[in-house]
């Protein structure tokens, strides 16, 4: 097996640095790039397409959790979170089967966690990383959704549209989001990460439901989870096998899958 293309992530550049020691002891590790926030992390996926990624979650500016909704389900690598969270989020992670190690790092658990990655992608069993990471994610929201209001908010609609527009729950908050603002729109399992307006949402529908209410001649599919607003594309840059490279107005970079690429020409010829 080639060895595996890893980022690593953390703002603490000790942490960073002790992380990366511990990982040159790994034969089937390659470590291909270094990363101090958030959008450093959001580049380097797109451009290297890692296997694995190590990365922290408290962070200032994009946070671990932003990156991961910022990332496209058919490029998102394993996921190892490097955390000091509380009982509840390591308890989220454990129900979604999201792996982690906690701060001060342990060689020991760094070692078990490297080898059940190794194990996965052996056996084929990464196809599909975002829905658990977003699973986690939303149940830690929840939880402090909750905890803000007084009250529970796991049985609140996450979700409802109205013509031209999309209702989000997000945090308590029931926003209104023009379906004229939204960029792209990536899925994972049952959830949807909508990016609008800057800001990524997280909500329970499918992406057939949503495309049914959006129009066919503003947004179209370029990979079997994403969808994008043709109106954000300023540039398209083929890729050697056959797919290409979307960049937005807001400065994100989508693949788009050679599946789909038909898509993309009719709609500029």
């Amino acid at each position: 097996m080639p060895k595996l293309k890893t980022i690593i992530v953390d703002d603490e550049p000790l942490a960073l640095n002790f992380l990366r020691s511990m990982l040159t002891e790994f034969a089937d590790i390659d470590v291909v790039a270094e990363c101090r926030n958030g959008r450093e992390a959001v580049l380097a996926a797109s451009q290297l397409s890692p296997e694995l990624m190590f990365l922290d979650i408290q962070m200032p500016g994009m946070n671990g959790f932003e990156v991961i909704k910022a990332l496209q389900s058919d490029v998102m690598p394993m996921v190892i979170f490097v955390t000091a969270f509380d009982q509840y989020a390591l308890d989220a992670f454990d129900l979604h089967a999201v792996d982690y190690v906690l701060k001060p790092l342990d060689p020991e658990r760094v070692t078990r966690a490297v080898n059940r990655a190794i194990d996965r992608l052996q056996d084929n069993r990464a196809e599909s990383y975002k829905a658990p990471l977003i699973g986690a994610i939303g149940a830690i929201a929840e939880r402090a959704s909750a905890g803000a209001s007084g009250k529970d908010s796991s049985h609140e609609p996450a979700s409802a549209s109205i013509r031209g527009k999309l209702l989000v729950r997000d945090s308590g908050v029931v926003k209104v989001i023009l379906f004229d603002d939204i960029d792209w729109v990536d899925a994972a399992g049952d959830y949807m990460c909508v990016h609008a307006l800057g800001e990524t949402h997280v909500i329970r529908i499918t992406l057939g439901e949503l495309m049914e209410k959006l129009d066919d001649k503003l947004f179209v599919r370029i990979h079997r989870s994403t969808i994008v607003n043709v109106q954000r594309v300023v540039s398209i840059t083929p890729l050697p096998k056959g797919g290409s490279l979307l960049e937005l107005s807001a400065g994100e970079t989508l693949k788009v899958s050679r599946n789909y690429r038909e898509s993309i020409r009719n709609l500029f010829r």
